[in-house]
C-alpha cells in the first residue's frame, strides 16, 4: 500500500490514524486533503424555516478517493455511532462563508458550523 499523504505532505500520525479509520468505513479514500477538527452539522426545516441542530457533531475530514466520485467529506460524530458522509459530485452546491460551510444534496439543505477553520492542507 501506497503511503498515504495530506495533499503532499506525508500524513503524521495523528492524520495517520484518522485516515484509517475513514478507511474502515470506505477502502476507496486515499488521502486526506483538510480538517476541521470541530465542527456541526444543521439542516433546514421548511415547517419551522429556520436551521435545526442535528445530532451530528465532530471532525470534519474532506479527502480523495481511488474510484468515483473522486472526492468526499465525512464528519466523524462524536455524539453516536452514525457518522456524515457525501460524496463531491457536481449535484453537490456548497460554498464556504466562514464560520459555515453551507451545502445542498438532492435530499435538503445542510450548514456546517465550524468550531476550528479548515486547515487547507
Amino acid at each position: 500500500m501506497a503511503a498515504a499523504v495530506v495533499g503532499a505532505a506525508p500524513l503524521g500520525k495523528g492524520l495517520d490514524i484518522s485516515l484509517a479509520a475513514l478507511q474502515r468505513h470506505d477502502p476507496y479514500i486515499s488521502s486526506i486533503l483538510d480538517v476541521a477538527s470541530q465542527v456541526a452539522l444543521y439542516t433546514f426545516g421548511h415547517r419551522a424555516n429556520e436551521w435545526e441542530k442535528t445530532d451530528v457533531e465532530g471532525t470534519l475530514f474532506v479527502y480523495t478517493r481511488s474510484a468515483s466520485p473522486k472526492y468526499g467529506f465525512t464528519i466523524m460524530n462524536r455524539l453516536s455511532m452514525e457518522n456524515r458522509t457525501e460524496p463531491i459530485t457536481k449535484d453537490l452546491d456548497f460554498q464556504l462563508q466562514d464560520p459555515f460551510l453551507l451545502y445542498r444534496n438532492a435530499r435538503r439543505e445542510y450548514f456546517i458550523m465550524l468550531f476550528t477553520p479548515l486547515i487547507f492542507m
